[in-house]
């Protein structure tokens, strides 16, 4: 069946074309190459060329996210297609997917899909990815199966995060933003050079940022979905000796989040498969004078939902040139997290018969140590390779409280909506405390080689095996039962699990021409066991789930074409997985929980374009565009289940079939001293469907949002002001789209709404 081109993203790509090519037909200018620059990476854990890359590879440059106010990975899948984010009211429930495979867990006994690296550091926990993005040289992201290299929390793909390091030349800069849409403030501050000649060289930056918030909570009139954060890092690299290096990196963040979980878009909902429509007048009438709707930035809530984090790290890593071409690099790392949220678990303001008072608390410690040893052999032989191993220990302590507030003796008349207040007297509080954690021991080796077989012609074999240790321990205990939303006391119970496994990926590279190479693989993902740890946790959810494993087939051309002046990169692949993880609702005591299950079989197949020109020595146009058709294949609906568990052919959440970017820069000089750069972009994505169990009601519509910059630099004073335009045809739309029963609740973005704002930086 032949797949049709939504228009919007064939407009958009008809449009980086037309403004690419017919420039690209002129003859240059002598002294002007007008050329692309060389892309590096370090993708297979070695310095090489993006198009040298058997990897499917989108490479976004710090500096370009910086001067776009781009500071968090969340804001960054914006622009990339193939990368979506899973935002929540705690940074616990965030997840990234990659074509359109991710696990949503709020449990520390499952691992993320997608791996996250910092500076040659796996996080283990998705929360941990949620950092501010600070004095970044480079995000790359690594598309597909990367287990071989990057280990088994890399079955959908990597994002590689890599931090400047400090140069010879001493260099200083102060960046100050100040943005409109909520008072959004940013200061960045920086230093670096070199300490000691040949020998030691150091950077350090630092910023501090906030913004007030989009949403009003008319219970106090107080601004929310705001943050207030800090951090700094550090980097000094030392060079001892000839051919030996150390880099030692060290890392601190703060934030403070007060994101409401979910504002209320309506409060009648549709089942899945029925179409069943059930309004829900009563919670509609408690809500108010919120009035719920698409757009809605309002809430009532007697809480103020929030939530603190605190991330560091210190990682050293040493890099030895023991001669003939090869290095020996080892990395030891130690990580912890610190995570504390408040939540209203009810969403109103006002106590009644019908409506109790939920309110949660929770604390996580979560720390980390890893090491990675390997050596890569020099290029150019007829066989090299990269080979290692690793080793990852961490611990996860939470302890999560819900207290719940009831009036069930209340004596007071009904309302003319129905709703029954609470009298004096009536009411009773009622908690669960749950204590629970887990550890993670994974040792691993791996290794991946090279035949360069000829000049143009070399195969990639690649391998690794996993041993996985996972335990965890839970208990609850509850004042009393039939609570809503707290199950009854459970006395501490204890798991362990081991699993082995192997994963990797073949395949050869052909280079057709020196600026044309295609290459094929096939790759096998694996992620490890399993335990659905949290505060409702049951004997039901003791059992360990099986890991979950993928087979993908990659095939993929990377080009450049007009004398480096147009870049075209397309990759077209097909990946199943088999005992897929992920979240379903269930119910307890009457409040809506999930719970995480081996659900079944999922595939993900579809083609992606990546497309870079230089059309003259002023514009450069970026445009990417992909086609993900990610499905479930097989549900494991239990014996007797509803119809709506027949969630076969239906989508994977949070991921579009369509979505596409198109990134314009045009500079030129402004006299003799100045230079100005105007710059746009547009993303598009079409409907994408938020929930696994298939909510009718979670659905958003397809959407489009432009940007747009305009930059003035001195061209020997070190300073730069840009003027930034942010959503500029105002289009609202849900970040994430939640059924909680009575109600859909939207996450509203930062971009939600137009606005502008001013960024200045000056570099001395």
């Amino acid at each position: 069946m032949t797949r049709r081109i939504p228009k919007p993203v064939l407009s958009t790509f008809v449009l980086a074309l037309a403004a690419a090519l017919p420039a690209l037909a002129q003859q240059a200018p002598a002294a002007d190459t007008g050329q692309l620059e060389t892309v590096t990476i370090t993708a297979t854990k070695r310095v090489q060329p993006l198009q040298t890359t058997p990897i499917a590879i989108s490479v976004l440059n710090g500096a370009s996210l910086e001067e776009a106010n781009i500071n968090t990975l969340s804001a960054v899948t914006a622009q990339t297609p193939t990368v979506n984010f899973r935002t929540n009211a705690s940074n616990k429930d965030t997840a990234l997917f990659i074509r359109g495979v991710g696990t949503i867990s709020t449990s520390p006994g499952v691992e993320p899909t997608v791996s996250t690296v910092l500076d040659g550091v796996v996080t283990a926990r998705p929360g941990q990815a949620t950092l501010d993005l600070l004095d970044i040289d480079r995000v790359e992201i690594l598309r597909g199966p990367q287990g071989t290299l990057f280990g088994k929390n890399a079955s959908a793909g990597v994002i590689n995060i890599i931090s400047k390091a400090p140069g010879k030349q001493t260099e200083r800069f102060v960046d100050v933003s100040f943005l409109g849409g909520g008072n959004e403030r940013r200061l960045r501050i920086g230093a670096s050079g070199e300490l000691k000649e040949g020998v030691l060289r150091g950077g350090v930056a630092a910023f501090v940022g906030k913004y007030d918030g989009n949403v009003t909570n008319v219970y106090d009139g107080s601004t929310v979905n705001g943050y207030d954060r800090k951090g700094v890092r550090g980097r000094l690299d030392i060079t001892p000796a000839k051919g030996l290096k150390i880099s030692l990196i060290a890392d601190a963040m703060q934030a403070d989040d007060d994101t409401p979980t979910g504002v209320v878009t309506n409060t009648t909902t549709t089942a899945y498969a029925t179409g069943v429509v059930t309004p829900n007048p009563l919670f509609a009438a408690a809500l108010g004078p919120v009035v719920p709707s698409a757009d809605n930035r309002q809430i009532n809530s007697d809480l103020h939902t929030r939530v603190s984090d605190k991330n560091s790290g210190l990682s050293a890593q040493v890099d030895w040139d023991m001669g003939a071409g090869f290095q020996l690099t080892s990395i030891t790392a130690a990580r912890t997290w610190k995570n504390t949220q408040y939540q209203d678990g009810d969403r109103l303001g006002t106590i009644y018969r019908q409506f109790p008072q939920s309110h949660d608390v929770g604390n996580l410690d979560f720390k980390q140590y890893s090491q990675e040893l390997r050596i890569a052999s020099p290029k150019g032989a007829y066989f090299d390779y990269v080979a290692g191993l690793f080793y990852l220990d961490a611990k996860d302590d939470e302890r999560y409280e819900r207290d719940v507030t009831r009036c069930l003796g209340t004596t007071a008349t009904a309302l003319a909506s129905g709703l029954i207040p609470c009298s004096a007297g009536s009411f009773t509080l009622d908690s669960g405390v749950a204590n629970y954690g887990t550890h993670n021991k994974s040792a691993s080796f791996f290794g991946e080689g090279t035949f360069n077989i000829s000049s143009a012609l070399r195969a990639i074999a690649g391998l690794r095996y996993t041993s996985d240790s996972l335990s965890y321990y839970h208990g609850r205990v509850a004042t009393a039962t039939g609570v809503p939303g707290v199950g009854a006391t459970r006395d501490p119970v204890v798991g362990s699990t081991q699993e082995h496994a192997w994963s990797g990926r073949v395949g050869p590279q052909y280079e057709i021409t020196p600026d044309m190479m295609v290459y094929a693989t096939l790759s096998r993902g694996y992620k490890g066991p399993a335990y659905n740890v949290f505060f409702n946790m049951t004997s039901a959810q003791d059992n360990v789930l099986r890991p979950e494993t993928s087979r993908s087939v990659e095939v993929g051309l990377k080009s450049t074409w007009m004398e480096n002046r147009l870049r075209l990169n397309v990759a077209v692949f097909d990946t199943q997985y088999a005992d897929y993880q992920a979240n379903v609702p269930d119910l307890v005591n009457g409040a809506i929980v999930t719970r995480l299950i081996n659900a079944g079989d999922v595939s993900t197949k579809g083609v992606e374009l990546d497309l870079t020109a230089r059309a003259t020595q002023q514009l450069t146009v970026n445009a990417s565009v992909a086609n993900i058709i990610a499905r479930v294949k097989n549900f494991n609906c239990p014996t007797g289940a509803a119809l709506s568990c027949n969630i076969n052919g239906q989508p994977l959440p949070f991921s579009p079939d369509w979505k596409g970017n198109l990134r314009g820069r045009y500079t030129m000089p402004v006299g003799s001293a100045y230079t100005m750069d105007l710059n746009a972009d547009y993303s598009w994505q079409s409907k994408v469907q938020y929930d696994l169990a298939q909510s009718p009601d979670a659905i958003q519509p397809a959407y489009g949002i432009l940007n747009a910059s305009i930059g003035l630099a001195h061209n020997t004073q070190g300073w730069r002001v840009s003027l930034l335009a942010k959503n500029l045809a105002n289009k609202s739309y849900a970040s994430f789209l939640q059924n909680s029963g009575t109600n859909i609740n939207r996450y509203v973005p930062r971009d939600d709404q137009r606005y502008f704002g001013v960024n200045a930086r000056y570099e001395f």
